[in-house]
């Protein structure tokens, strides 16, 4: 991991860097069907190792645990849930998503992208990917044991570290229930766009199917004419134009499913996995700190009352043998909890880097909006001189609707 001159706590890194550091694409692969159930695969792509090889869920789950053993003090992301069966292809194409989010977060995070496991991901193409990732994972310690800074790290936090500690987790977590909300928000939009193409395609062919309606009509019932022929034929050819609104309307929604829905989706993982390598601090490296220094007091007052009640030499030395183990132990935690700090301090920057993808994703969201409604707003406009076909002529009562334009000047 590439650390700037000076204080090596603080990250050198824009949004623009990271996001340059690769980009990966998950896509599904046709089913292969098995002995007994069928096995969904994905074809990897990454555009930095210029590799594409075959991962099934199982090796990204393997892959994840390597992740959280080399890097504990570290953001890893969330996978997303395993299904057994009755896996649909909503299910599917979710969690396919969901995976796509998972690898371009690992491979964009500065230590991750330097690291073994994930080139080995991403690029071998041999049969058994999950064994060799285990291999490479064994080979070598976690970063604590791997970073040469990791005795020091002590001497590079700030003095209130524990105070910027809990106001960085109160700014993430109250982040992460906006951006929630803004993303069930988005969600919404997105599927009614596409909910108001469904809508539009079925109206368009009503008229169609009224258009091309052949059953007779009786000469009394019409009078010798020919409104109900020229309607017909008119409704038929607007069915086109409700046709081109469905598609656009349709396209609206998926854009917006992809650069506003997924880019939300994509922070929020991330702010997730912050607030997990929160939990993972004060449930892990610091309540093991707290019980290697409980069983050290222990031990100590079993030295004294040793002393006092005048035992054994023998006894004597292997408690005070165990003592100064203890006092290892205790040593290496205390290490490990500064380490511990000191990467928490650097995801909390790393999570401010990705802040500015706020402006990325409302830039998107009002384009998409403009864009959408230009379009849609085009095909209606072309589509109302067409509605003159539905209207009699000068020897019938109907005349075609005015605008509220129109109608503000006629009353003037």
């Amino acid at each position: 991991m590439q650390m700037p001159q000076g204080n090596p706590l603080l990250l050198p890194y824009t949004l623009q860097e990271l996001l340059a550091r690769d980009s990966v694409q998950v896509e599904l692969i046709p089913e292969k069907k098995g002995l007994f159930l069928k096995h969904v695969e994905y074809e990897v792509s990454s555009q930095r190792f210029k590799t594409s090889v075959c991962r099934r869920y199982n090796d990204f789950v393997v892959f994840h645990e390597m992740l959280l053993h080399r890097f504990p003090y570290r953001m890893v992301p969330a996978l997303p849930p395993k299904r057994m069966l009755g896996a649909d292809r909503e299910f599917i194409e979710g969690r396919r998503r969901a995976l796509k989010r998972f690898i371009n977060l690992v491979a964009r995070h500065p230590p991750f992208s330097e690291d073994v496991t994930l080139k080995l991901f991403l690029s071998f193409s041999g049969p058994d990917v999950q064994n060799r990732l285990r291999e490479a994972a064994q080979g070598v310690g976690d970063e604590f044991l791997n970073c040469k800074l990791a005795t020091r790290a002590k001497d590079f936090l700030p003095a209130d570290i524990q105070t910027q500690f809990a106001m960085s987790r109160e700014l993430i977590r109250n982040l992460y229930n906006s951006f929630y909300k803004l993303r069930d928000r988005a969600e919404r939009i997105a599927s009614r766009a596409i909910d108001n193409a469904a809508d539009l395609l079925i109206f368009g062919k009503e008229l169609s199917a009224l258009g091309s309606d052949m059953t007779p009509l009786p000469s009394w019932a019409t009078l010798h004419l020919s409104t109900w022929a020229s309607l017909k034929q008119a409704m038929k050819g607007l069915s086109v134009e409700f046709a081109v609104l469905a598609d656009k309307a349709a396209q609206q929604g998926r854009q917006e499913e992809n650069d506003v829905v997924e880019k939300l989706n994509l922070f929020l993982d991330l702010l997730q996995a912050y607030k997990d390598l929160c939990e993972r601090h004060e449930k892990g490296v610091l309540h093991k700190h707290q019980r290697a220094l409980h069983k050290y007091g222990l031990m100590k007052r079993q030295m004294m009352s040793a002393a006092v009640q005048n035992c054994e030499p023998e006894s004597v030395e292997q408690l005070e043998s165990r003592i100064v183990e203890q006092e290892n132990v205790i040593q290496t935690m205390e290490l490990r909890n500064y380490f511990s700090l000191y990467c928490l301090h650097q995801e909390t920057q790393l999570v401010h880097v990705y802040l500015p993808l706020t402006s990325h994703i409302l830039g998107a969201f009002v384009n998409s909006q403009i864009q959408g409604h230009k379009e849609m707003s085009k095909v209606w406009n072309d589509l109302k001189p067409k509605l003159s076909c539905l209207f009699a002529g000068p020897h019938n009562a109907l005349t075609p609707p005015r605008s509220p334009a129109e109608d503000s000047l006629c009353s003037h």
